[in-house]
């Protein structure tokens, strides 16, 4: 029998006291919590997908010829064909969430997966600090573990450096001894945490030279002691049924404040150990923070397919198709979703190696990611257009069918040249699950600011472009003709 995480075998491991609370109250089991226990199920629902028989070969791999098979997005490619495989796995876990689940198991085993690529990074920083990070990945990759991860820091003041907040507002470093480091203070945003089995601390922001007691990174089981999770609004639990509300009433992934209160972590957890500009290298002298973000257009891009088909059905369910102006918005999403495709399959072949391994294009990726943050509200609105009223002229809940009464007057104004009123009503709950509920809306920020204010994603595209490229073009131009004193110009003059 095959050796592979199952859903059971990770909703089991959620049963380990942690300490999350929610509208003023410990929440205890979080598997079995109102707020949170259908999505945890969806989570577990990841695990079970992986480990049916037919599947196997596409979700899971076997490291160094061990007979545990575990997830790919643990796999460092080391050609294109490996890296094509791999995001074709990822493709098809994201789509058990309708792409819904923003930080699925995958997302951090992706950013783990990068920087471990790029370990003589560490090595060079500190030979025993790589050493207990390359433990580390042996250990959460072999056992497939969920992780999530916390790295940035909440907003306060923001006209101060983070060195100067308020005490005890940004998790640092209090305490060491022989044993290990002891940080108290709070990071965001805890995406999915609900749900992973450990947490990845780090600093993605820049720090400066004097921030030193901020810049460590560390891993801390969920449960560990002091660990305290502040969960948001739960939509799951405001979901009036899996009907009225199929998408926020299971992919709920969460998102929560982590403040740490005196939490030990030990030694062979920390991987970064008050050096500032190492805090920054574990991201971007490696191939970690590449990894994390092509997971997340990857992830994107069968979101992206289940928003346009949603509005290709809209038009159907309402009987617009026929109008040449809808037709013709239609086939702008889809141009639109094509193009994220696109831009997934020219990150993967102009990809380059990167010692034994296979990277992305990384400007391709950056470059991605500042397109699709106006992409994705676009997309959102479009979809509201070509509803109209449809989305907002719907019964109340699921209940409403119960009354003989209401039912005749559901089914007599509910009407579809595409479907019963029935199916009408059920497709219009699907859709505005997805485009106006407020779980939507969270959806719609969290594509907008997941990698950053646009300023980021920006800065980071304008770092890893190639101009060079164009300006000798421009150079090869403008040397090739006679300036105004009758000499070619100087190309040290451009």
């Amino acid at each position: 029998m095959t050796d592979v995480k199952t859903g059971q075998d990770h909703i089991q491991s959620l049963k380990d006291g942690r300490t999350v609370y929610i509208d003023g109250q410990l929440a205890g089991d979080v598997t079995e919590h109102p707020a949170f226990r259908r999505s945890v199920a969806s989570a577990g629902a990841l695990y079970d997908f992986q480990a049916q028989r037919e599947n196997l070969e596409l979700m899971t791999f076997a490291p160094n010829g061990s007979n545990r098979r575990i997830n790919r997005g643990w796999q460092m490619p080391r050609d294109y064909k490996e890296l094509v495989h791999r995001r074709k796995a990822l493709q098809a876990w994201a789509e058990v969430s309708f792409g819904f689940l923003g930080r699925s198991p995958d997302h951090l085993a992706s950013a783990i997966t990068g920087q471990i690529m790029g370990l003589d990074v560490f090595r060079r920083y500190d030979e025993a600090r790589a050493r207990a990070f390359a433990d580390y990945y042996d250990y959460a990759s072999s056992n497939d573990l969920f992780l999530t991860y916390v790295i940035i820091n909440p907003q306060a003041d923001r006209s101060k450096d983070w060195g100067e907040q308020a005490d005890e507002l940004v998790a640092r470093i209090v305490d060491e001894d022989s044993t290990g480091i002891t940080i108290r203070g709070a990071k965001m945003l805890g995406t999915s945490s609900i749900m992973a089995n450990e947490v990845f601390v780090a600093n993605l922001q820049p720090l400066k030279p004097g921030e030193e007691d901020l810049a460590f990174s560390c891993a801390v089981p969920m449960n560990a002691p002091g660990l305290r999770v502040l969960s948001r609004k739960s939509y799951e639990a405001n979901a009036v049924s899996v009907f009225d509300n199929p998408l926020s009433s299971r992919f709920d992934e969460n998102d929560a404040l982590m403040y740490f209160e005196d939490v030990k972590v030990p030694w062979d957890r920390v991987f970064v150990h008050r050096d500032v500009d190492m805090c920054r290298a574990q991201f971007h002298d490696t191939p970690g923070h590449i990894y994390q973000n092509y997971q997340a257009q990857i992830r994107l891009s069968v979101k992206l397919r289940f928003l346009v088909a949603l509005a290709r059905k809209t038009a159907e369910m309402i009987g617009t198709m026929a109008i040449p102006s809808v037709r013709e918005q239609l086939g702008h999403l889809a141009a639109q979703a094509g193009m994220v495709d696109a831009m997934l399959a020219g990150m993967e072949a102009e990809g380059s190696s990167y010692g034994d391994y296979y990277v992305p294009n990384r400007h391709h990726v950056y470059g991605a990611q500042v397109l699709t943050q106006e992409l994705y509200p676009q997309i959102i609105r479009k979809l509201r257009e070509l509803a109209g009223g449809a989305f907002i002229m719907l019964p109340s809940s699921i209940a409403d069918f119960a009354d003989p009464d209401l039912q005749r007057i559901i089914r007599t104004t509910q009407r579809s040249p595409a479907a019963s009123p029935e199916e009408r009503v059920k497709f219009l709950k699907v859709a505005w699950d997805a485009v106006g509920s407020e779980f939507a809306s969270r959806h719609t920020q969290y594509e907008m600011f997941y990698a950053g204010a646009q300023f980021v994603t920006r800065g980071h595209s304008f770092r890893t472009y190639d101009w060079e490229r164009g300006d000798a073009m421009i150079e090869g131009l403008m040397s090739g003709y006679e300036g105004p004193a009758g000499e070619t110009t100087p190309t040290n003059q451009l």
